[in-house]
């Protein structure tokens, strides 16, 4: 017998889920809602799903699972509700607007036994997994270098930029998420740079439209993450990680938007990746699949809100070192 899973907020990336969702083979059933009732019906509709009101009527619906893609400020509530509901929960990233309301959460979560699962989806790409298989193998010797990319096409709208909380907390969390996990141990020093050459939306909201971190792990390797939102040739995401054995990439596909300018070589040849969710079709599907089997009791979160708290400390650490232009120690941020 399959699930019925709930799916609160239908803008872009809840479409997307309620899409992959109703391919799903383990899912029998969709309950789903928007704060505007003409999207509600529309999807319900094209989906074959069950429009509920609001997200209350979705957690008294039956539902097995919920899944949480309403904008951000409305992570923590909804995702607090469906616990004390007893129902899993899988949540698009960040847990909460700020990393203090995220380690709130996680506190209250501590008495709890119900699953919550937040959506970095890129743990689920099959060669950022076979990354980190190498590294837990001890293929690559130690680690002393891990380079992870996320170069976007376009800026996003304004009205997204004066609400993102900036470019380390909307965009660079998925690179510091993905290489705390590939290289599985914690970061200890944060830097950060990061300048303005496009839209003066960003500097006027206090952000930068190009950044680059570099973090310090506990065993002394380091990470570098580079993002900027002007990326004309396509959406690029990659990364390298670099040991004393060997070294291994991931996202060096046909379509990795870049111009190869060695004399004879025409890779990559493809179609550059324009979007991240075609970039990670795959990866969101896996996601979502593996949210079924902690549904279902057969597996654990495989990333937990106090994963996700993890990756905000060290966005509060690169915000603090892009404004005070120093080194941050985590123990300065982390509570």
């Amino acid at each position: 017998m399959g699930s019925t899973i709930g799916v609160i907020g239908l803008g872009r990336i809840g479409a997307f889920h309620t899409d992959t969702l109703a391919q799903l083979p383990g899912v029998d059933g969709l309950v789903v809602t928007d704060e505007r009732p003409d999207v509600t019906a529309t999807v319900a509709a094209k989906f074959g799903a069950k429009a509920v009101e609001n997200a209350a009527a979705v957690f008294t619906s039956g539902v097995d699972g919920v899944v949480i893609a309403a904008a951000t400020p409305a992570h923590a509530p909804l995702i607090l509700a469906a616990v004390e509901a007893g129902i899993p929960v899988f949540c698009e990233k960040p847990v909460a607007f700020t990393a203090d309301e995220s380690y709130q959460v996680v506190e209250r979560l501590k008495t709890s036994t119900v699953p919550v699962q937040i959506g970095y989806n890129r743990r689920f790409d099959p060669a950022f997994v076979a990354a980190r298989n190498a590294v837990v193998g001890g293929e690559l010797g130690w680690l002393h270098t891990v380079r992870s990319t996320t170069l976007d096409p376009a800026p996003p709208p304004a009205e997204y930029v004066a609400a993102s909380g900036g470019i380390f907390r909307d965009c660079s969390v998925h690179d510091f998420d993905i290489v705390r996990w590939v290289v599985g141990q914690e970061v200890v020093e944060v830097y950060a740079a990061g300048t303005n050459q496009g839209d003066a939306i960003f500097a006027d909201c206090g952000d930068v439209d190009t950044a680059t971190t570099t973090l310090t792990f506990e065993n002394g390797a380091l990470g570098v993450v580079s993002n900027t939102r002007y990326n004309a040739r396509g959406y690029d995401c990659r990364l390298e990680v670099h040991g004393s054995q060997d070294s291994v990439v991931a996202g060096w596909d046909a379509s990795a938007p870049v111009r190869n300018l060695e004399p004879g070589v025409t890779f990559p040849d493809g179609p550059p990746h324009r979007f991240f969710m075609d970039r990670f079709t795959a990866a969101y599907r896996a996601e979502l699949g593996a949210f079924l089997e902690v549904i279902a009791g057969t597996a654990p979160s495989p990333c937990t809100a106090a994963d996700a708290l993890e990756v905000a400390w060290i966005a509060e650490a690169a915000t603090l070192s892009l404004s005070q232009h120093r080194p941050v120690q985590m123990s300065e941020v982390r509570r």
